[in-house]
């Protein structure tokens, strides 16, 4: 790399006309010429506009670089608008149409001209965007959402030429169904307050300039809602949830009622050296008062205070007189912690994506961390839970994870006794041991030292369902829901809602809670398997039947035998009646 070179982050636009070969062919000296005026009177004049910069013109085609993403999706947007307008007075054989790629990300400048694997990707989706659409990466999403004027449906993973990763593309003009409108719907519906204070944590902001730096950001927003969540007499949002409006601007109002709380609290985080700036504010979004704001100038060492601090702070704020009763305990962290804290970051960080590759990533931290670190409980825990994750989902074989599991959850509990998620793992573990009480005890006490830990209700009504303790199940999801409402593991708490309708003999309940989960996550195996059982129960045999053909597509080697080894039904019956439902719609006994 000459000295001329660097790097940076960048948005990076990629545009290209559809069949220019074909349209040169037709009418060569035509179509050059209306190609370059359209760059010269829109195109170009709007890159301008839009604060970009033009990097290539090429022939057909052009690269683009922009300040920010908003720019990047505002021109690529404006411009397929404008000339679709320009082609409606066209004939068919003048019409020129430009299919458009954006993305965000690393870029190694020389002189005038950009490459990288930026560069790379913004041009796979330029070419894979539909003709007159648009196409961007999973990372620009994040950045816009609900800040333009334009929707994008979700175009799931796409394998790239030459890209070593599938990249997640979302398309605009988005595709609206039926299903997604109804999605969208159930996601703005307002909850009720609950009977005490409630508060939710927004997503710091991450003023680093450095997108690698988002852990960090982000681990201090999740250590808050930690602390805070330890309060009993206060009602705090999951993390799953609050981080759904990361990178958005939010109408205050709006996200309180998503939620059903009536505080919230947000700040941003800039870190540079050994030097962090955190500043933070506490809303009444029924007010749109700023109940409290601090700016802290500390020195990297001190964040375990500052968090502390913030935490006390929030909740003087919102109920000073029962914050003096119940006598805030402070977590009393070193700064010898500081390390093995932003490993365990990384890896909450990459695992809540809840992709295998990233699962991968976030297990090498933990394992990093409790090699380094061998102190440091958290990361004991959830290095446990990821693996037992992963297992239940197949994307590992749960007897080659088991012992291990079960070792880093106990040394978890000898390290820190008050680490609810050790015992959310132990339970998780007897689950799928199909050791029901034990599982059941487990959660519980979860939940007596985090009462606001919604996955311990989540999974504490998975285990209930698949117990036939359909009311139980039924309680703790509705509970886990509330307290998390927006949380990607809420599709698994959905299911365990319609399976203990189905043990309930609720069949109609069941469906219904079925194809919701269906709806919001095509392709999940556990939901496609209770709606092939339950069509069978219900005796719609041949609906069951055409079910269980996509089911196959889905997993195609499961056998019965196979479910009646791994599923973890306690009782014999209770898996018969499951394992048998999948018989009736196909399901191969070996």
């Amino acid at each position: 790399m000459s000295e001329a070179t660097q790097r940076r982050l960048a948005a990076i636009v990629s545009a290209d006309v559809v069949g220019y070969s074909r349209l040169m062919g037709a009418d060569e000296a035509g179509t050059h010429a209306r190609l370059q005026a359209r760059f010269a009177d829109l195109v170009l004049p709007r890159i301008n506009r839009h604060r970009g910069r033009l990097v290539k013109l090429m022939g057909d085609g052009l690269l683009a670089e922009f300040p920010s993403v908003i720019d990047a999706v505002d021109w690529a947007v404006t411009i397929q608008t404008e000339v679709a307008q320009l082609n409606e007075t066209e004939h068919d054989a003048a019409r020129i149409e430009y299919r458009v790629g954006v993305n965000l990300g690393d870029v190694i400048v020389d002189g005038d001209d950009i490459f990288g694997d930026g560069v790379n990707v913004a041009a796979r989706l330029q070419e894979i965007a539909e003709p007159g659409g648009v196409a961007i990466s999973d990372i620009v999403q994040g950045q816009i959402r609900n800040r333009l004027d334009a929707d994008f449906s979700d175009g799931g993973n796409v394998e790239m030429k030459n890209i070593a990763q599938p990249v997640h593309v979302w398309r605009w003009p988005a595709e609206t169904t039926h299903a997604a409108a109804d999605s969208a719907d159930e996601d703005r519906t307002i909850l009720p307050l609950p009977d005490k204070p409630s508060i939710a944590i927004l997503p710091f902001n991450n003023m680093s300039g450095d997108a690698e730096q988002e852990y960090f950001a982000d681990g201090i927003t999740e250590d808050i809602i930690t602390d805070l969540s330890r309060i009993r007499w206060l009602f705090v949002i999951a993390r799953n949830s609050s981080f759904v409006f990361k990178g958005q601007a939010i109408d205050v109002r709006q996200v309180a009622q998503e939620l059903g709380v009536r505080y919230l609290l947000e700040g941003s985080v800039r870190k540079a050296a050994n030097r962090v700036r955190i500043t933070a504010q506490l809303i009444d979004a029924e007010t749109s008062d700023h109940l409290w704001a601090e700016r802290y100038d500390r020195e990297l060492n001190d964040i375990f205070e500052v968090q502390d601090e913030i935490t006390e702070k929030v909740a003087g704020a919102i109920e000073p007189a029962i914050l003096a009763a119940e006598g805030l305990r402070a977590r009393n962290r070193s700064s010898n912690d500081l390390g093995a804290w932003e490993l365990l970051m990384r890896a909450v960080s990459a695992f809540w994506r809840l992709a295998e590759k990233d699962t991968i990533e976030a297990i090498g931290y933990l394992e990093t961390a409790t090699e380094k670190y061998p102190q440091y409980a958290p990361a004991y825990s959830m290095r446990a839970f990821v693996l037992l994750f992963s297992a239940h989902i197949g994307w590992r074989d749960l007897a080659s994870v088991r012992d291990e599991v079960e070792k880093l959850a106990n040394q978890a509990v000898d390290l820190d006794d008050q680490d609810a998620w050790a015992y959310v793992v132990l339970g998780y573990m007897h689950f799928m041991n199909r050791e029901t009480s034990a599982a059941i005890n487990q959660f519980t006490h979860a939940i007596e030292l985090n009462p606001n830990l919604a996955s311990a209700y989540g999974w504490r009504g998975f285990t209930r369902a698949h117990a036939g303790l359909s009311e139980e199940a039924i309680e703790d999801g509705n509970t886990a829901f509330r307290l998390s409402p927006k949380d990607p593991q809420n599709t698994i708490f959905h299911a365990s809602i319609g399976l203990a309708h189905f043990f309930a003999g609720r069949y109609d309940d069941c469906l219904e809670e079925t194809q919701k989960i269906m709806r919001r996550r095509p392709g999940f195996v556990s939901g496609q398997r209770m709606l092939c059982v339950v069509l069978a129960r219900s005796g719609r045999i041949e609906e069951a039947k055409a079910q269980f053909k996509i089911l196959m597509e889905l997993q195609p080697n499961i056998s019965a035998s196979q479910l009646r080894r791994t599923l973890p039904y306690p009782s014999p019956e209770l898996l018969e009646q499951f394992v048998g439902g999948l018989v009736i719609a196909g399901l191969p006994e070996d």
